[in-house]
């Protein structure tokens, strides 16, 4: 069994982000040279996320909104952990979006279902956070 590791890093403009990031899975699995076997592609901080799902704009507005009105990032004040951060919504987003996703590899390629797509969640951005891609297999 072959096994590949790669990093891949991100750095929002903005506070919050999703970023398809499924090209960049795809190049790893080719440099890999893994024909059969899985995927895992997971964010390696605890204010960003992975998921898949469809690349829509109105689905992507529909998380912005639905992930707010469930853990709205003002007042700050609303939450313990804020005291030196500002980022308790970012950890309960996260918490509701997922850390990393695993998709099986097929004939050397993402084995993806009708419309899914790999995405980069950020909840609390402005820096340089990173994503680890680890392929296992044959």
């Amino acid at each position: 069994m072959k096994s590949f590791r790669q990093e891949l890093w991100f750095e929002t403009a903005g506070r919050r982000d999703f970023i398809n990031i499924t090209s960049e899975v795809e190049q790893c699995l080719q440099k890999s040279g893994i024909k059969e076997g899985l995927c895992l592609v997971n964010a390696m901080h605890i204010t960003a996320s992975v998921f898949i799902n469809d690349d829509e704009s109105g689905l992507h507005h529909d998380f912005e909104v639905w992930l707010e009105k469930l853990a709205p990032h003002a007042p700050t004040s609303q939450y313990r952990h804020n005291g030196y951060e500002d980022n308790a919504d970012g950890h309960l987003k996260r918490q509701i979006m997922g850390r990393e996703v695993v998709v099986a590899i097929t004939d050397g390629k993402l084995d993806f279902g009708p419309w899914e797509q790999i995405f980069y969640g950020e909840f609390d951005g402005k820096r340089k956070k990173r994503v680890l891609v680890k392929i296992i297999g044959e």
